[in-house]
């Protein structure tokens, strides 16, 4: 059973319209997103883990690295968590901004992901009208 789910809608930059370099998906600190992922230790500098997600497929796995940037605590300037690795994933389900990804999590700790498709006319109006573009789904049983 599915205990949580964020989703992401995509901005031009997290599927790769902007040709420009980016080290994955930005992960808010506030509004829920963060408390999806596990704990990283913050006295380590850029700790990191990978997270194995199945695809809606039941089959395929999707390794992502979950990331927290904090060079500011050691005399650099960034101070952000990111989902990096994803870039196969997105350009595998042919994904575009305005498009969503689905991260889900079960009972067991397992982590899923599922992309969803938007159609352009909607695509267009919701990217319009949502900033941050995440979503946490808190379900209880």
């Amino acid at each position: 059973m599915i205990t949580q789910t964020i989703c992401k809608i995509l901005s031009p930059n997290d599927a790769g319209e902007t040709a420009t370099h980016q080290a994955g998906i930005l992960i808010p600190k506030t509004g829920g997103v963060l408390e999806f992922f596990p704990t990283l230790q913050k006295h380590l500098k850029n700790p990191r883990c990978t997270l194995v997600f199945l695809d809606e497929d039941g089959i395929t796995k999707w390794p992502f690295d979950f990331i927290y940037y904090n060079g500011k605590l050691f005399g650099g300037t960034r101070n952000e968590y990111r989902l990096t690795g994803m870039t196969r994933y997105i350009h595998s389900k042919n994904l575009k901004a305005g498009d969503i990804v689905e991260l889900s999590t079960d009972e067991q700790g397992r982590f899923y992901i599922r992309a969803q498709k938007v159609r352009v006319a909607a695509r267009q109006e919701s990217t319009l009208r949502l900033s941050p573009g995440w979503k946490v789904i808190r379900i209880r049983s």
